[in-house]
C-alpha cells in the first residue's frame, strides 16, 4: 500500500464513502486505520465479532463457511471497493462466514461508532448500504436455488455464468484458470464429479479451454444454469 497517499485519498478512491460529504469523509479519514493482510490470512472470523467495517482497497478475498470436519463452501469472492463486516455491526451478531484473503490484500478499517455515524448523518450512504445488502440477500436466495433445484451440471454452468466477464466481442470469458477444488466448493459436490463434469462440457463444446487456462463460455451454457 502506498505511504504517499493519506486515509482521506484512499477513502475517496472507495465508492461506498464517495457520497459523504466533504466534512463527514475529513472526520472518518482521521478515524480508519489501514491494515494489511497476508495470503490466506483471515480478515474476519465465522462466530466472532470484530466491531469493524472492512474495505477492500487492493487484493482479493474469498468468504467461506465452514463446519465442524474442516469442510467449506465459498459462498462469494470480494476485489478493492468492497466491504464485509456490515451485518454483524448494524445487528451486533458474531460474522456469520469467515473472510480469507486470498492474495496480499489492503483493507481500510472502520470502527461500529464511526461507521454508524456515516449511516445517521448521510442518507445516501445508507441507502448504498441498504442496496448492498439486498444484493447480497438476492445472490443468497439465487445460490439456495441453485443447490435445491439445479443439478451438478446446472450448478457448474452458474457458477462459471456468474464468474464469466465479457470480452471485445462480447463473449463470456473466465481469464483465469479455474480451480476444480474451488469449484466444487462453490457448488456443492467432490472435486471428483467437477471434473468429469468439465470435462463432459469440454467435449461437448459447452465450453472451449484455451492454452492460457482461459475458459470461454458458448451460448447454449445459458440453457443448464
Amino acid at each position: 500500500m502506498s505511504t504517499m497517499l493519506s486515509n482521506l485519498d484512499l477513502l475517496r478512491r472507495v465508492p461506498l464513502f464517495s457520497l459523504l460529504t466533504a466534512a463527514q469523509a475529513e472526520v472518518i479519514s482521521d478515524a480508519v486505520i489501514k491494515r494489511r493482510f497476508k495470503r490466506g490470512e483471515a480478515l474476519v472470523e465465522q462466530g466472532r465479532k470484530s466491531d469493524a467495517l472492512f474495505i477492500l482497497l487492493t487484493g482479493r478475498a474469498r468468504v467461506v463457511n465452514a463446519d465442524g470436519r474442516g469442510r467449506e463452501v465459498i459462498l462469494a469472492t470480494l476485489g478493492p471497493g468492497d466491504y464485509l463486516g456490515e451485518m454483524s455491526i448494524i445487528d451486533n451478531e458474531p460474522h456469520s462466514a469467515t473472510v480469507r484473503a486470498e492474495v496480499q490484500t489492503d483493507v481500510l478499517v472502520l470502527g461500529r461508532a464511526e461507521f454508524a455515524r456515516c449511516l445517521t448523518e448521510n442518507a445516501s450512504m445508507s441507502l448504498v448500504v441498504m442496496r448492498g445488502l439486498v444484493k447480497r440477500l438476492r445472490y443468497a436466495d439465487r445460490k439456495i436455488e441453485s443447490l435445491a433445484l439445479l443439478d451438478v451440471y446446472g450448478r457448474v454452468a452458474r457458477a462459471l455464468l456468474e464468474f464469466a466477464v465479457p470480452d471485445t466481442q462480447g463473449q463470456p470469458v473466465i481469464k483465469e484458470k479455474i480451480s476444480r477444488q474451488d469449484l466444487a466448493k462453490m457448488v456443492g459436490a467432490s472435486r471428483e464429479m467437477v471434473s468429469r463434469v468439465m470435462k463432459d462440457l469440454e467435449e461437448r463444446r459447452f465450453i472451449e479451454v484455451l492454452p492460457s487456462g482461459a475458459t470461454v463460455l458458448k451460448e447454449r451454457l445459458n440453457a443448464l444454469g
